[in-house]
């Protein structure tokens, strides 16, 4: 096994190597509560999530780390608007990101620290840092970090100081000693929470944070810290500098995180999306048209260091190919039942984890699942008797596109359960009464058993103006909605 992933830092695809053989500590930024996660949000923890799922299944222990930032400029804004106060909306929002979460399938992380439950070792750690010489408090209750002290400042992002400066400039009584210096503490202000330090009741800045929990729960180095591509520069720029300044000796970018990961956005229509172009859709938005698996499998399409175009089509096509995964999966079932599939793996299921060893590419091993799901649903689709051979060899299929699906987060439900999810937010999206459906339906089967057979076909063609398609088996009529 020889696992690739783009590293940042290194600007270039390398052979991922844990620190501590057979372990991997990983910390994802996590969001900030102030309102509902967003498709971007989706898109980046569904990355995550992969990244951890395909770890494990190639055998590492893996700890995961996703944080909270509960306390911060725009939850205090949000609050105030709302007349809320703000760690009752911080909390409220972060179960609601948790629900978003679950229902796109990302599992749990290990550790979900917040920023409210992290003050000791954040006040500590900026503490060493003035002890260190990188961070100077001008005694107005705020300090900052001395963005000069480190030289391998703006190395992830490929900035140079110099340039950074001629675009910066100090406003009459900043107390900063130099334009890019940035906040490590912030004094309090009426009205806002505080806590108390050795510099008077305040906060902390955003970037001290992460590199508080991070030290907390991984130590001072680990595997892989991720992100969105938005947080290079300065959030991730700004975490390498506070941490290797506090924590070692040689300043070195890597004494820190080994690995840096970043994916890239999310699109609407071709556009960005954003508040301002008024194209920002939350997940609980498409959530209440659109199936959860429907969506994740949407978000896996592009390789994860891409930007991701998103539309109501492209959604409505991925829901579509699920549902054509899970139908091809119910009728290999049925047929392989009680049949018992060879151990080895098959070669496209090995080809799959190849390529989520380069890089997590997702986009490759949904084409793989696609041709295999192809073959195998032409081989249910098969007249003729069957041997033990055949149903051994669509079990073997079924069991090896749930193994890598689950590596992916998809297939995981039960097809006859995937399938009625998916038919009721067609059911939502197109307005329609599914007992009025079922109504027709039955009216269709007793005017066949009344062999009339213009009445049956008048009931199936007012069914298919309103989108629905019917099939009969031996079980009964079995419906869905295009």
């Amino acid at each position: 096994m020889a696992i690739q992933l783009h590293d940042t830092l290194a600007g270039e695809k390398v052979e991922f190597r844990p620190i501590v053989p057979g372990k991997v500590g990983l910390y994802a930024c996590g969001p900030t509560v102030y309102d509902h996660a967003h498709l971007g949000h989706a898109r980046c923890y569904v990355v995550w999530d992969v990244v951890v799922r395909h770890l494990r299944a190639r055998g590492l222990e893996v700890k995961y780390v996703r944080n909270f930032t509960d306390v911060d400029d725009k939850i205090i804004s949000r609050a105030n608007e709302r007349g809320e106060d703000p760690a009752a909306l911080a909390s409220r929002f972060a179960d609601s990101f948790l629900e978003d979460m679950d229902a796109v399938g990302c599992l749990r992380p290990d550790a979900a620290p917040r920023v409210t439950g992290t003050m000791p070792g954040i006040v500590a750690l900026i503490e060493r840092l003035v002890a260190r010489g990188f961070a100077y408090a001008p005694g107005n209750g705020d300090v900052y970090y001395a963005v000069r002290k480190f030289p391998a400042y703006g190395q992830l992002s490929r900035r140079d100081v110099d340039d950074l400066r001629s675009g910066a400039r100090v406003e009459t009584g900043d107390v900063k000693r130099d334009p890019l210096d940035f906040a490590l503490w912030k004094g309090a202000k009426p009205g806002e929470p505080s806590w108390d330090s050795p510099w008077g009741k305040g906060r902390p800045g955003w970037h001290i944070e992460c590199s508080a929990m991070t030290l907390e729960h991984l130590g001072a180095q680990f595997d892989i810290h991720s992100g969105g591509k938005d947080l290079v520069f300065p959030h991730h720029s700004n975490e390498i500098a506070q941490s290797v300044a506090a924590l070692s000796d040689r300043l070195d970018p890597r004494d820190f995180a080994r690995h840096w990961m970043h994916n890239g956005f999310v699109e609407i229509d071709q556009e960005k999306m954003s508040k301002s172009l008024g194209n920002f859709f939350t997940v609980k938005d498409v959530l209440q048209r659109h199936d959860g698996e429907a969506l994740r499998l949407l978000l896996l399409g592009t390789h994860y260091r891409n930007p991701i175009n998103f539309s109501d089509g492209l959604l409505g096509d991925a829901e579509r190919r699920l549902a054509y995964l899970h139908e091809t999966l119910e009728k290999a079932d049925r047929i392989a039942e009680g049949a018992t599939p060879d151990e080895a793996a098959t070669p496209w299921a090995e080809a799959a984890r190849a390529a989520l060893d380069d890089d997590f590419n997702t986009a490759a091993v949904l084409g793989i699942l696609a041709e295999a799901f192809t073959a195998a649903n032409a081989d249910a689709d098969r007249k003729g008797k069957r041997t033990p051979a055949d149903r051994a060899a669509l079990a073997r299929f079924a069991r090896d596109a749930r193994s890598v699906g689950g590596e992916l987060g998809i297939l995981q439900r039960p097809p006859a359960q995937a399938l009625l999810a998916l038919r009721g937010k067609a059911v939502v999206r197109r307005g329609l009464d599914p007992a009025l459906v079922e109504a027709r339906i039955a009216e269709r089967a007793e005017a066949r058993r009344a062999k009339d057979f213009a009445r049956s076909d008048a009931v199936r063609d007012e069914l298919l103006s309103l989108g629905v398609t019917i099939q009969d088996g031996p079980s009964g009529t079995s419906w869905k909605v295009e």
